[in-house]
Protein backbone atom coordinates (compact mmCIF):
# COMPACT_ATOMS: atom_id res chain seq x y z
CA UNK A 1 0.00 0.00 0.00
CA UNK A 2 1.47 3.38 -1.00
CA UNK A 3 1.05 6.65 0.88
CA UNK A 4 -1.82 8.06 -1.22
CA UNK A 5 -3.73 4.78 -1.08
CA UNK A 6 -3.26 4.54 2.69
CA UNK A 7 -4.55 8.05 3.33
CA UNK A 8 -7.48 7.60 0.96
CA UNK A 9 -8.43 4.29 2.55
CA UNK A 10 -9.31 6.02 5.82
CA UNK A 11 -12.18 7.69 4.01
CA UNK A 12 -13.68 4.39 2.82
CA UNK A 13 -15.74 1.90 4.83
CA UNK A 14 -13.16 -0.86 4.18
CA UNK A 15 -10.29 1.30 5.45
CA UNK A 16 -12.18 2.42 8.51
CA UNK A 17 -12.95 -1.21 9.41
CA UNK A 18 -9.23 -1.76 10.06
CA UNK A 19 -7.26 1.50 9.83
CA UNK A 20 -4.06 0.13 11.37
CA UNK A 21 -2.30 -1.01 8.16
CA UNK A 22 -2.88 2.46 6.73
CA UNK A 23 -1.57 4.06 9.92
CA UNK A 24 1.64 2.06 9.57
CA UNK A 25 2.17 3.33 6.04
CA UNK A 26 1.42 6.94 6.99
CA UNK A 27 3.67 6.83 10.06
CA UNK A 28 6.51 5.35 8.01
CA UNK A 29 6.02 8.10 5.42
CA UNK A 30 6.44 10.88 8.01
CA UNK A 31 5.60 11.65 11.64
CA UNK A 32 3.86 14.79 10.33
CA UNK A 33 2.84 15.51 6.74
CA UNK A 34 0.71 17.88 4.66
CA UNK A 35 -2.10 16.07 2.84
CA UNK A 36 -3.76 17.12 -0.43
CA UNK A 37 -6.67 18.58 1.55
CA UNK A 38 -4.20 21.17 2.95
CA UNK A 39 -4.44 19.63 6.42
CA UNK A 40 -1.51 18.37 8.43
CA UNK A 41 -1.65 14.85 9.85
CA UNK A 42 0.43 13.80 12.86
CA UNK A 43 1.13 10.09 13.30
CA UNK A 44 3.89 9.49 15.87
CA UNK A 45 3.34 9.01 19.59
CA UNK A 46 6.01 11.55 20.49
CA UNK A 47 4.51 14.35 18.40
CA UNK A 48 0.87 13.57 19.17
CA UNK A 49 1.62 13.43 22.89
CA UNK A 50 3.51 16.72 22.70
CA UNK A 51 0.93 18.58 20.61
CA UNK A 52 -2.01 17.53 22.78
CA UNK A 53 -0.31 19.44 25.61
CA UNK A 54 0.86 22.43 23.55
CA UNK A 55 -0.88 25.68 24.61
CA UNK A 56 0.03 27.08 21.19
CA UNK A 57 -2.73 24.97 19.62
CA UNK A 58 -6.43 25.76 19.68
CA UNK A 59 -9.69 24.11 18.71
CA UNK A 60 -12.21 25.34 16.18
CA UNK A 61 -14.66 27.24 18.39
CA UNK A 62 -17.87 29.21 17.87
CA UNK A 63 -16.03 32.14 16.26
CA UNK A 64 -14.45 29.84 13.68
CA UNK A 65 -17.79 28.22 12.92
CA UNK A 66 -19.32 31.68 12.44
CA UNK A 67 -16.84 32.29 9.62
CA UNK A 68 -17.20 29.08 7.61
CA UNK A 69 -20.76 28.04 8.55
CA UNK A 70 -22.78 31.13 9.56
CA UNK A 71 -25.98 29.24 10.40
CA UNK A 72 -24.38 26.35 12.32
CA UNK A 73 -26.45 27.15 15.42
CA UNK A 74 -29.57 26.03 13.56
CA UNK A 75 -28.30 22.45 13.84
CA UNK A 76 -28.72 21.85 17.56
CA UNK A 77 -26.56 18.73 17.50
CA UNK A 78 -23.65 20.79 16.20
CA UNK A 79 -24.48 23.63 18.58
CA UNK A 80 -24.48 21.36 21.64
CA UNK A 81 -20.92 20.26 20.82
CA UNK A 82 -19.48 23.60 19.67
CA UNK A 83 -20.89 25.50 22.64
CA UNK A 84 -19.54 22.96 25.15
CA UNK A 85 -16.07 22.84 26.68
CA UNK A 86 -15.16 20.20 24.08
CA UNK A 87 -14.88 22.93 21.42
CA UNK A 88 -13.90 26.00 23.44
CA UNK A 89 -10.59 27.77 24.03
CA UNK A 90 -9.19 29.82 26.92
CA UNK A 91 -10.33 31.81 28.75
CA UNK A 92 -13.84 30.35 28.31
CA UNK A 93 -12.58 26.76 28.33
CA UNK A 94 -10.57 27.34 31.50
CA UNK A 95 -13.60 28.79 33.31
CA UNK A 96 -16.07 26.14 32.15
CA UNK A 97 -13.65 23.26 32.69
CA UNK A 98 -12.95 24.45 36.23
CA UNK A 99 -16.68 24.60 36.96
CA UNK A 100 -17.29 21.12 35.57
CA UNK A 101 -14.26 19.67 37.37
CA UNK A 102 -15.57 21.12 40.64
CA UNK A 103 -18.67 18.97 40.23
CA UNK A 104 -17.22 15.92 38.44
CA UNK A 105 -14.85 15.19 41.30
CA UNK A 106 -12.68 12.12 42.00
CA UNK A 107 -14.71 11.55 45.17
CA UNK A 108 -17.98 11.55 43.24
CA UNK A 109 -16.55 9.13 40.65
CA UNK A 110 -15.00 6.78 43.24
CA UNK A 111 -18.34 6.62 45.02
CA UNK A 112 -19.85 5.19 41.81
CA UNK A 113 -17.94 1.87 42.04
CA UNK A 114 -20.75 0.07 43.87
CA UNK A 115 -23.36 1.59 41.56
CA UNK A 116 -21.38 0.41 38.53
CA UNK A 117 -20.98 -3.09 39.96
CA UNK A 118 -24.67 -3.30 40.82
CA UNK A 119 -25.78 -2.15 37.39
CA UNK A 120 -23.32 -4.51 35.69
CA UNK A 121 -24.49 -7.50 37.72
CA UNK A 122 -28.14 -6.78 36.88
CA UNK A 123 -27.37 -6.57 33.16
CA UNK A 124 -25.30 -9.77 33.24
CA UNK A 125 -28.07 -11.70 35.01
CA UNK A 126 -30.59 -10.48 32.45
CA UNK A 127 -28.44 -11.29 29.40
CA UNK A 128 -30.10 -13.92 27.18
CA UNK A 129 -28.30 -17.03 25.97
CA UNK A 130 -27.76 -15.41 22.56
CA UNK A 131 -27.33 -11.64 22.66
CA UNK A 132 -25.90 -8.61 20.98
CA UNK A 133 -23.42 -7.51 23.62
CA UNK A 134 -23.68 -3.86 22.56
CA UNK A 135 -27.45 -3.82 23.09
CA UNK A 136 -27.51 -6.05 26.17
CA UNK A 137 -24.58 -4.56 28.09
CA UNK A 138 -22.13 -2.15 26.43
CA UNK A 139 -24.67 0.63 25.90
CA UNK A 140 -26.97 0.12 28.91
CA UNK A 141 -24.17 0.15 31.49
CA UNK A 142 -22.64 3.58 30.72
CA UNK A 143 -26.10 5.04 30.10
CA UNK A 144 -27.18 3.84 33.53
CA UNK A 145 -24.01 5.20 35.16
CA UNK A 146 -23.95 8.65 33.56
CA UNK A 147 -27.69 9.16 33.96
CA UNK A 148 -27.42 8.14 37.61
CA UNK A 149 -24.69 10.75 38.02
CA UNK A 150 -26.78 13.37 36.28
CA UNK A 151 -29.88 12.49 38.27
CA UNK A 152 -31.93 11.30 35.28
CA UNK A 153 -34.81 9.01 36.34
CA UNK A 154 -34.25 5.34 35.49
CA UNK A 155 -37.44 5.28 33.41
CA UNK A 156 -35.94 7.81 30.97
CA UNK A 157 -32.60 6.06 30.37
CA UNK A 158 -33.50 3.92 27.38
CA UNK A 159 -34.74 7.06 25.59
CA UNK A 160 -31.20 8.46 25.50
CA UNK A 161 -29.36 5.75 23.58
CA UNK A 162 -30.43 6.50 20.00
CA UNK A 163 -30.37 10.26 20.52
CA UNK A 164 -26.84 10.17 21.89
CA UNK A 165 -25.70 7.89 19.06
CA UNK A 166 -27.29 10.19 16.46
CA UNK A 167 -25.66 13.28 17.91
CA UNK A 168 -22.09 11.94 17.86
CA UNK A 169 -21.98 12.02 14.05
CA UNK A 170 -21.05 15.71 14.34
CA UNK A 171 -17.63 14.57 15.61
CA UNK A 172 -16.89 12.72 12.38
CA UNK A 173 -14.90 14.26 9.49
CA UNK A 174 -17.43 12.90 6.98
CA UNK A 175 -21.20 12.74 7.45
CA UNK A 176 -24.28 12.65 5.22
CA UNK A 177 -27.10 15.19 5.09
CA UNK A 178 -29.44 12.63 6.66
CA UNK A 179 -27.01 12.00 9.51
CA UNK A 180 -26.69 15.72 10.20
CA UNK A 181 -30.49 16.04 10.20
CA UNK A 182 -30.65 13.22 12.75
CA UNK A 183 -28.00 15.00 14.84
CA UNK A 184 -30.12 18.17 14.76
CA UNK A 185 -33.23 16.28 15.89
CA UNK A 186 -31.28 14.51 18.64
CA UNK A 187 -29.77 17.79 19.82
CA UNK A 188 -33.22 19.40 20.04
CA UNK A 189 -34.64 16.44 21.97
CA UNK A 190 -31.74 16.41 24.44
CA UNK A 191 -31.80 20.18 24.94
CA UNK A 192 -35.53 20.11 25.64
CA UNK A 193 -35.06 17.28 28.12
CA UNK A 194 -32.29 19.04 30.01
CA UNK A 195 -34.16 22.36 30.03
CA UNK A 196 -36.87 20.54 31.96
CA UNK A 197 -34.38 18.79 34.27
CA UNK A 198 -32.57 22.08 34.98
CA UNK A 199 -35.87 23.70 35.94
CA UNK A 200 -36.64 20.80 38.29
CA UNK A 201 -33.24 21.04 39.98
CA UNK A 202 -33.58 24.79 40.44
CA UNK A 203 -36.84 24.17 42.27
CA UNK A 204 -35.58 21.15 44.18
CA UNK A 205 -31.79 20.51 44.17
CA UNK A 206 -30.56 16.95 44.71
CA UNK A 207 -27.21 15.26 45.29
CA UNK A 208 -26.44 14.83 41.61
CA UNK A 209 -24.25 16.30 38.90
CA UNK A 210 -27.06 18.31 37.32
CA UNK A 211 -27.81 20.09 40.60
CA UNK A 212 -24.11 20.83 41.10
CA UNK A 213 -23.81 22.31 37.61
CA UNK A 214 -27.03 24.32 38.05
CA UNK A 215 -25.49 25.81 41.20
CA UNK A 216 -22.43 26.80 39.17
CA UNK A 217 -24.74 28.48 36.69
CA UNK A 218 -26.61 30.38 39.36
CA UNK A 219 -23.32 31.60 40.82
CA UNK A 220 -22.50 33.16 37.45
CA UNK A 221 -19.69 30.71 36.62
CA UNK A 222 -21.60 29.23 33.69
CA UNK A 223 -24.00 30.92 31.28
CA UNK A 224 -27.33 29.23 30.64
CA UNK A 225 -26.16 28.25 27.15
CA UNK A 226 -22.96 26.72 28.56
CA UNK A 227 -24.86 24.83 31.26
CA UNK A 228 -27.17 23.26 28.71
CA UNK A 229 -24.44 22.40 26.18
CA UNK A 230 -22.19 20.80 28.79
CA UNK A 231 -24.99 18.67 30.24
CA UNK A 232 -25.60 17.31 26.74
CA UNK A 233 -21.84 16.80 26.31
CA UNK A 234 -21.48 14.91 29.60
CA UNK A 235 -24.32 12.60 28.64
CA UNK A 236 -23.09 11.87 25.11
CA UNK A 237 -19.36 11.69 25.86
CA UNK A 238 -20.02 9.70 29.02
CA UNK A 239 -21.88 7.01 27.17
CA UNK A 240 -20.66 6.64 23.60
CA UNK A 241 -16.91 6.26 24.16
CA UNK A 242 -17.36 4.00 27.19
CA UNK A 243 -19.72 1.72 25.26
CA UNK A 244 -17.07 1.49 22.55
CA UNK A 245 -14.39 0.68 25.13
CA UNK A 246 -16.53 -2.13 26.58
CA UNK A 247 -17.30 -3.65 23.18
CA UNK A 248 -13.73 -3.43 21.89
CA UNK A 249 -12.35 -4.80 25.14
CA UNK A 250 -14.65 -7.80 25.35
CA UNK A 251 -13.98 -8.64 21.70
CA UNK A 252 -10.23 -8.58 22.34
CA UNK A 253 -10.53 -10.75 25.44
CA UNK A 254 -12.83 -13.37 23.97
CA UNK A 255 -10.56 -13.75 20.95
CA UNK A 256 -7.69 -14.43 23.39
CA UNK A 257 -8.97 -17.12 25.78
CA UNK A 258 -5.72 -17.28 27.75
CA UNK A 259 -5.91 -13.56 28.53
CA UNK A 260 -9.58 -13.83 29.43
CA UNK A 261 -8.76 -16.69 31.81
CA UNK A 262 -6.00 -14.67 33.51
CA UNK A 263 -8.35 -11.77 34.13
CA UNK A 264 -11.12 -14.13 35.26
CA UNK A 265 -8.74 -15.55 37.87
CA UNK A 266 -7.38 -12.21 39.07
CA UNK A 267 -9.57 -9.07 38.91
CA UNK A 268 -6.64 -7.01 40.22
CA UNK A 269 -5.18 -7.20 36.70
CA UNK A 270 -8.09 -5.19 35.30
CA UNK A 271 -6.40 -1.74 35.30
CA UNK A 272 -3.48 -3.05 33.22
CA UNK A 273 -5.86 -4.81 30.82
CA UNK A 274 -7.94 -1.66 30.35
CA UNK A 275 -4.88 0.47 29.58
CA UNK A 276 -3.69 -2.02 26.98
CA UNK A 277 -7.17 -2.16 25.42
CA UNK A 278 -7.15 1.63 25.17
CA UNK A 279 -3.74 1.53 23.53
CA UNK A 280 -4.40 -1.38 21.20
CA UNK A 281 -7.70 -0.18 19.74
CA UNK A 282 -8.64 3.30 20.89
CA UNK A 283 -12.35 4.21 21.07
CA UNK A 284 -11.33 7.69 19.85
CA UNK A 285 -9.07 7.64 16.80
CA UNK A 286 -8.65 11.30 15.85
CA UNK A 287 -8.66 14.79 17.32
CA UNK A 288 -8.01 18.12 15.60
CA UNK A 289 -6.38 21.44 16.46
CA UNK A 290 -5.20 24.65 14.79
CA UNK A 291 -1.72 26.13 15.16
CA UNK A 292 -1.74 29.67 16.54
CA UNK A 293 1.94 30.09 15.73
CA UNK A 294 4.56 28.45 13.54
CA UNK A 295 5.43 24.94 14.78
CA UNK A 296 8.69 23.07 14.39
CA UNK A 297 7.79 19.38 14.45
CA UNK A 298 11.26 17.86 14.58
CA UNK A 299 12.36 19.80 11.53
CA UNK A 300 8.99 19.84 9.76
CA UNK A 301 7.71 23.43 9.76
CA UNK A 302 3.96 23.89 10.13
CA UNK A 303 2.74 27.46 9.50
CA UNK A 304 0.54 29.42 11.88
CA UNK A 305 -3.14 28.89 11.15
CA UNK A 306 -2.65 25.37 9.81
CA UNK A 307 -5.12 22.66 10.76
CA UNK A 308 -3.69 19.51 12.34
CA UNK A 309 -5.27 16.11 12.81
CA UNK A 310 -3.65 14.05 15.54
CA UNK A 311 -4.03 10.37 14.70
CA UNK A 312 -4.46 8.88 18.17
CA UNK A 313 -4.86 5.33 16.89
CA UNK A 314 -1.62 5.58 14.93
CA UNK A 315 0.25 7.09 17.89
CA UNK A 316 -0.90 4.29 20.20
CA UNK A 317 0.70 1.69 17.90
CA UNK A 318 3.91 3.59 17.17
CA UNK A 319 6.82 1.09 17.21
CA UNK A 320 9.11 3.91 18.35
CA UNK A 321 7.09 4.01 21.60
CA UNK A 322 5.94 0.40 22.02
CA UNK A 323 7.80 -2.78 21.10
CA UNK A 324 5.79 -5.07 18.82
CA UNK A 325 2.86 -2.59 18.94
CA UNK A 326 0.40 -4.82 17.07
CA UNK A 327 0.57 -7.44 19.82
CA UNK A 328 -2.01 -7.23 22.62
CA UNK A 329 0.04 -7.47 25.81
CA UNK A 330 -1.49 -6.50 29.18
CA UNK A 331 1.94 -6.99 30.78
CA UNK A 332 3.43 -4.28 28.60
CA UNK A 333 5.32 -1.77 30.83
CA UNK A 334 4.67 1.96 30.96
CA UNK A 335 1.54 2.02 28.84
CA UNK A 336 0.39 5.62 28.35
CA UNK A 337 -2.26 5.68 25.61
CA UNK A 338 -3.26 9.03 24.16
CA UNK A 339 -6.82 7.77 23.73
CA UNK A 340 -8.30 10.34 26.13
CA UNK A 341 -6.32 13.27 24.73
CA UNK A 342 -4.00 15.33 26.89
CA UNK A 343 -3.28 18.72 28.36
CA UNK A 344 -6.08 21.20 29.04
CA UNK A 345 -8.53 19.13 26.97
CA UNK A 346 -7.78 15.78 28.59
CA UNK A 347 -11.10 13.93 28.84
CA UNK A 348 -12.84 14.88 32.08
CA UNK A 349 -14.66 11.55 32.14
CA UNK A 350 -11.58 9.36 31.61
CA UNK A 351 -11.46 8.13 35.24
CA UNK A 352 -15.13 7.13 35.07
CA UNK A 353 -14.71 5.28 31.76
CA UNK A 354 -11.69 3.43 33.13
CA UNK A 355 -13.56 2.53 36.32
CA UNK A 356 -16.55 1.15 34.41
CA UNK A 357 -14.32 -1.06 32.27
CA UNK A 358 -12.21 -2.20 35.25
CA UNK A 359 -15.36 -3.27 37.10
CA UNK A 360 -17.21 -4.72 34.11
CA UNK A 361 -14.68 -7.07 32.50
CA UNK A 362 -13.93 -9.25 35.58
CA UNK A 363 -17.66 -9.47 36.39
CA UNK A 364 -18.53 -10.52 32.85
CA UNK A 365 -15.84 -13.20 32.80
CA UNK A 366 -16.60 -14.62 36.24
CA UNK A 367 -20.42 -14.47 36.13
CA UNK A 368 -20.49 -15.81 32.56
CA UNK A 369 -17.59 -18.31 32.43
CA UNK A 370 -18.78 -19.70 29.06
CA UNK A 371 -19.23 -16.30 27.42
CA UNK A 372 -18.08 -16.55 23.80
CA UNK A 373 -18.27 -14.73 20.48
CA UNK A 374 -20.74 -16.02 17.93
CA UNK A 375 -21.31 -14.77 14.42
CA UNK A 376 -19.64 -11.76 12.88
CA UNK A 377 -19.01 -8.58 14.85
CA UNK A 378 -19.79 -5.42 12.89
CA UNK A 379 -17.92 -2.15 13.38
CA UNK A 380 -19.82 1.09 13.08
CA UNK A 381 -18.72 2.96 9.96
CA UNK A 382 -16.95 5.73 11.84
CA UNK A 383 -13.42 7.11 11.77
CA UNK A 384 -13.29 9.33 14.85
CA UNK A 385 -15.34 7.22 17.29
CA UNK A 386 -14.41 3.56 16.81
CA UNK A 387 -16.61 0.78 18.10
CA UNK A 388 -18.98 -2.04 17.26
CA UNK A 389 -22.51 -1.65 15.91
CA UNK A 390 -23.20 -5.25 16.88
CA UNK A 391 -21.19 -7.86 18.81
CA UNK A 392 -23.01 -11.23 18.91
CA UNK A 393 -22.21 -13.40 21.93
CA UNK A 394 -23.48 -16.53 23.60
CA UNK A 395 -23.49 -16.98 27.36
CA UNK A 396 -23.11 -20.75 27.00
Amino acid sequence: MDFATALGSLFTPEGRHDPYPAYDVLRAHAPAFLAPDERWYVTSHALVNRLLRDPGLRLADARDYDQFWPDWRQNRGVASVVLSMLQSNPPDHTRVRRAAAATFTPRRIAAMREVIAGQAEELIKAMPAHADFMTAFAYPLPIAVITALLGVPESDRAWFRQRAADLTVVLEPISTVDEMDQADAAGRDLENYFIGLIAERRREPKDDLTSALVAQGESGTLTGEELLANLVLLLVAGFETTANLLGIGLHLLLRRPAEAERLRADAELAPAYVEEILRYDSPVQLTSRFATETLDLDGVIVPAGAGLTMMLGAANRDPARYDDPHRFDPDRPNVQPVSFGGGAHYCLGAPLARLEAQVAFPLLLTMLPRLALTGDAEYRDRLTLRGFATLPVTTG
